[in-house]
C-alpha cells in the first residue's frame, strides 16, 4: 500500500524528525553538523523557509520548519540528499542512509508550535540518560541561541518569533520563553486561559 500524499501548507509549521538507517549516527563529528548547516542555507537560498527550532543528535535530527513558497517534501528531499551525498563520500557509506522517509508533524496554533519548540529543545535532557546537565549546555540546539540572546547565524532561523506566542502567565519574552522550556511539566490549562 502506498503513503498517502502530504498535504502541503504554506502557513503551517511542522515539525520534522529525521533519523538514521538502524538508529546509525548521522553526525559523527563536528564537521558533520558544519555540512548540515551549509546543506540548509544552500537549501534556504534555493526554496526559502523560516526555521523556529531545531535539534542535531547523534543519530537523528528534529527542525521546527515552514516552507511558504514550495511544498515541505521538496524541501526535505534536497536537505536530505545533499546530506546524505556529504555523508557517504565522506565516509565510504553505501546503501540506505536514513531509517525511512521524515516524519513531520503539523503545528498550527501557537500553543502546538510552542509545545514542538520546547519538544525539541528539551530533547538532549529527556533522554533516558540525559546528555547534557541543561538545555543550555547542549551545542546543537536552537536553545543556547535563545538563552544567550544571540542573533540568528543563519538567515533562515527566526528567534524572535516563539516568546510572542506565549499565553500567560508568561511574559512574552526571551525570559518567558526559556521558563516555558524549562519547566518539567506544563499544567494543561492555566488561569486566564
Amino acid at each position: 500500500m502506498g503513503r498517502s500524499r502530504r498535504i502541503w501548507n504554506p502557513h503551517a509549521y511542522e515539525h520534522i524528525v529525521m533519523r538514521g538507517n538502524n538508529r546509525q549516527a548521522i553526525f559523527q563529528e563536528k564537521s558533520d553538523i558544519d555540512a548540515f548547516f551549509r546543506v540548509l542555507t544552500y537549501a534556504h537560498e534555493k526554496y526559502p523557509f523560516t526555521m523556529l527550532a531545531y535539534c542535531l543528535m547523534t543519530n537523528h535530527y528534529h527542525l521546527l520548519i515552514r516552507s511558504p513558497e514550495v511544498p515541505l517534501s521538496k524541501l526535505m528531499a534536497l536537505i536530505n540528499k545533499r546530506y546524505s551525498d556529504y555523508h557517504k563520500k565522506k565516509y565510504n557509506y553505501s546503501g540506505y542512509f536514513y531509517e525511512s522517509r521524515y516524519y513531520s508533524g503539523k503545528a498550527i496554533t501557537h500553543k502546538s508550535i510552542l509545545a514542538v519548540s520546547r519538544y525539541v529543545h528539551r530533547n538532549p535532557i529527556d533522554t533516558s540518560t540525559p546528555m547534557v546537565a541543561t538545555m543550555k549546555d547542549y551545542p546543537h540546539s536552537s536553545y543556547r541561541l535563545y538563552a544567550d540572546a544571540l542573533q540568528a547565524p543563519y538567515q533562515f532561523l527566526d528567534l524572535s518569533y516563539l516568546p510572542t506566542l506565549l499565553p500567560r502567565p508568561y511574559s512574552k519574552c526571551l525570559t518567558g520563553y526559556l521558563m516555558y522550556c524549562e519547566e518539567r511539566d506544563l499544567p494543561e490549562r492555566r488561569e486566564g486561559e
